[in-house]
């Protein structure tokens, strides 16, 4: 009787680890505790097949290039919502707020006001940037990819708008939308974007999939590292980039209500530890800023004091400061072995 529920148990992980055709099934995790009494436990626990398990330390030790050990790349994410549908409820004056003009135009100022300052102070400091772009800011704000294109920036793709997230898609309807998105900035750059990151990092489990199959190189919906890794898909491989949600405008303002001074001095105190880490181990800093957060007239001066900190800090000859598809450029010139599959 107790072998027989626990082999039904296992049919029972392996049917629901079934994807959608030509999926590697998910994996799940199998425990079985035995007690003294001789009752035993299962515990039984999804999970994926994307990526094993190696530690930082156990990692081969490689170098940016010209020698330098810690890469440092801006990420501002420049989005296009619906107004009253969607999602897009987020207010920052009430946490569960509804969908309503107050939230809409909140958004709205990053793109009338917020992201010319931040690319004002990046011409100022001489950073480059990548930037994630809702394709319908190509039809409905223009003059932004236009100010970006004349950066030299990047553009990552980032859906068509962030009022809809692609987890809870049909993978037609989701490889549709990845196809959309990357069509118009194909037609409006002239070269397919390299790098994507889900509207709020939604995925859902045939993402990495769709994205190798449509051409991407690298995606950043996976924020468990501080390098960049390989990831399993069902055609290839995939790079993942390090994205940070921990020093991110929006869940540090936004959702846990912390000050701009504040926001500044996690850059300062993150950066100054990973200056010091990279001796040990080649390091990724992100920093992903949303323009109606951090443009702000009264956030901007604290980010500013940030990154003059981190351009002048005496450990600051370890540092490239770049973009996603160059750290992807150099991973991809690796020889094998170098970078981990997890």
């Amino acid at each position: 009787m107790q072998l027989h529920w626990v082999t039904s148990a296992l049919r029972a992980g392996r049917q629901w680890g079934k994807g959608a055709k030509g999926v590697s099934p998910a994996r799940v995790f199998i425990r079985i505790y035995f007690a003294p009494s001789g009752i035993y436990h299962v515990i039984m626990l999804p999970t994926h097949n994307r990526y094993g398990y190696t530690p930082i330390h156990k990692r081969p030790v490689f170098d940016w290039p010209d020698g330098k050990r810690l890469a440092f790349y801006i990420c501002t994410n420049i989005e296009y919502f619906a107004l009253g549908k969607g999602d897009g409820a987020l207010d920052n004056a009430n946490l569960t707020a509804k969908q309503t003009h107050r939230n809409f135009s909140w958004r709205d100022y990053g793109l009338r006001v917020g992201i010319w300052r931040m690319f004002d102070m990046l011409d100022d400091l001489g950073l480059p940037a990548a930037h994630n772009v809702n394709s319908l800011i190509y039809e409905f704000r223009p003059d932004i990819t236009g100010r970006i294109r004349q950066r030299g920036d990047e553009v990552v793709g980032h859906g068509r708008t962030n009022s809809e997230h692609q987890d809870g898609l049909w993978e037609l309807d989701e490889a549709r939308l990845i196809n959309d998105a990357t069509e118009v900035i194909t037609r409006h750059e002239g070269t397919a974007p390299g790098g994507w990151m889900g509207p709020g990092l939604s995925e859902s489990a045939v993402t990495p999939d769709l994205l190798q199959e449509a051409g991407y190189r690298f995606l950043m919906d996976w924020p468990c590292d501080d390098q960049p890794f390989w990831m399993k898909t069902r055609k290839g491989r995939i790079l993942s980039l390090p994205y940070s949600i921990e020093i991110n405008d929006g869940p540090v303002i936004a959702r846990r209500q912390h000050s701009a001074r504040e926001f500044a001095d996690m850059i300062v105190d993150q950066f100054d530890e990973m200056v010091r880490q990279c001796e040990h181990q080649p390091l990724v800093f992100s920093l992903a800023l949303h323009p109606f957060i951090t443009g702000q007239p009264f956030r901007l001066g604290p980010l500013r004091r940030a990154l003059e900190h981190c351009m002048q800090h005496p450990l600051s000859d370890r540092v490239w400061w770049t973009r996603p598809r160059d750290i992807a450029d150099h991973c991809y010139r690796m020889s094998p072995g170098i970078l981990t599959e997890g």
